[in-house]
């Protein structure tokens, strides 16, 4: 409850991006906003970051939508509508209001500009603004409490990477006492970490800012015209080397040397995190009582397994959600509720998102299945393909994509 929350979580106010278009996961993000991808079988990639907000104790946020945003809209509705209004917690969407400019949001600081009456309503003292749409597992309130004990102005998170690895992020160069001296996006020689010369500090799209600080920066980038309007790319670099602002790094890392922490924003990355999964002590613990993650509660049927063949599939190292009927043979993969796999079907590697059907004695591997797909029986995927492309996506790294709906032809 807000009421029994440390002071410096009283006030502070909770920003998540939730408006990404996803371009580089379509066909996953075809007909949803990528925050509302489906993940890890019965979850969706906006839970993760939910349900770190409330093991936290943050609990006044909104959401910041906009790309195709029905299905996220409808699964923060049925999932997430639980919180007290008496107590002053809350979970809501805000798409475009267009009440300063009349224009969709054009980058993550714009849709913080055009909300800026936001931080008028609650005044808060502080602001934690974070992604929709990263895998990872964080205690929000320990970066809040360094950002206080600091008297920083802005506290960004970030995970220790290996130098090579590091040139896909943002990368934050420190000194001795994590006090940010730059910011650079996407850099060929990631700067490394002091003390440690093979890792770099990347940006985790995790922000604490003081409230005067930040609307101070959102509106001087607002008239930029040449900007982005990004908070990793503009507002942050900007600020680092502004004498007057303190910025510091909160190293997730130092906290827990196992954190694990994934940008999903392409489909093999998506498929990398997932597969992860399946992994013991790899990616986060998706069953873990002291740190829970909740989703939508809808639960109707149980999974049934080989009910109705004479010669068992075989299940190995595999996520199964309820709802679902397997009669086939399923290795590494992770399936969404109430799929449908027909007796002596193959599965290898294989992530298949809801009431997907597959028929009797396929064989698919390293395939994304959307939802509402029909396979007939005999089909062969993920095993030919120049076949592959003449009818679904496939990844420069040979990872075939059924896109939502799709009736896959013989």
């Amino acid at each position: 409850m807000i009421a029994t929350l440390p002071p410096f979580l009283r006030n502070t106010l909770t920003l998540i991006l939730a408006g990404g278009q996803g371009e580089r996961l379509f066909p996953l993000t075809k007909d949803r906003s990528k925050p509302a991808v489906p993940f890890a079988g019965n979850f969706r990639i906006i839970d993760f970051t939910l349900s770190n907000c409330l093991n936290s104790g943050l609990r006044r946020i909104y959401m910041l939508t906009q790309y195709k945003s029905q299905s996220l809209d409808r699964h923060i509705r049925n999932g997430w509508n639980f919180l007290s209004r008496e107590l002053n917690e809350f979970i809501e969407t805000v798409p475009p209001q267009r009440r300063t400019i009349s224009r969709w949001y054009e980058g993550t600081a714009d849709a913080i500009y055009q909300n800026i009456y936001l931080f008028e309503q609650h005044k808060p003292d502080r602001v934690v603004i974070l992604s929709g749409d990263h895998i990872y597992q964080m205690d929000y309130f320990d970066m809040i409490a360094y950002h206080v004990q600091k008297q920083a102005e802005v506290t960004i998170a970030s995970i220790e990477y290996k130098r090579e690895e590091a040139s896909s992020f943002g990368v934050l160069s420190v000194d001795e006492n994590n006090r940010i001296t730059d910011f650079i996006e996407k850099p060929s020689d990631p700067p490394p970490i002091p003390g440690k010369p093979d890792q770099s500090l990347v940006n985790m799209g995790v922000y604490v800012f003081n409230t005067v600080p930040l609307i101070r920066a959102i509106i001087e980038d607002g008239k930029n015209s040449d900007s982005s309007h990004d908070i990793g790319k503009n507002i942050c670099p900007r600020l680092v080397h502004q004498d007057q602002i303190t910025l510091y790094a909160y190293n997730l890392s130092c906290q827990n040397p196992q954190s694990y922490w994934r940008d999903v924003g392409s489909i093999d990355g998506y498929y990398d995190a997932t597969m992860d999964l399946l992994v013991p002590g790899r990616s986060i613990d998706l069953y873990s009582k002291d740190w829970p993650f909740r989703t939508d509660a809808y639960h109707p049927l149980p999974a049934s397994i080989n009910l109705d063949t004479p010669t068992p599939g075989r299940i190995e190292c595999s996520i199964i959600s309820y709802g679902c009927m397997i009669e086939g043979n399923l290795h590494r993969c992770v399936i969404s509720p109430e799929v449908r796999i027909g007796r002596d079907s193959d599965l290898h590697g294989c992530v298949v998102f809801n009431q997907t059907v597959i028929g009797r004695r396929c064989k698919i591997r390293n395939t994304i299945i959307d939802k509402q797909v029909v396979i007939p029986d005999d089909c062969v995927i993920g095993y030919d393909q120049e076949k592959d492309r003449k009818q679904f996506m496939v990844t420069e790294n040979g990872l075939v994509v059924i896109p939502k709906g799709l009736k896959v032809e013989q």
